[in-house]
């Protein structure tokens, strides 16, 4: 679970991998698309580790 939570600040900490401006999608340079992809990238995790938090609280 705390994996799920490590992703996100991994992928947008490491900025070297992401400051670049190819491949464009729709006209947007890569470091603007790969930072708002993780916004729902990031959501869904969180969903994913509340989830995970929720069953384990409902099994004691």
């Amino acid at each position: 679970m705390w994996l799920l939570l490590l992703l996100p600040f991994i992928g947008l900490l490491w900025v070297p991998f992401y400051n670049v401006q190819a491949p464009s999608f729709l006209g947007f340079p890569f470091f603007y698309w790969y930072q708002l992809l993780w916004v729902p990238i990031t959501s869904i995790l969180l969903w994913i580790a509340y989830r995970m938090v929720k069953a384990r609280e409902d099994r004691r």
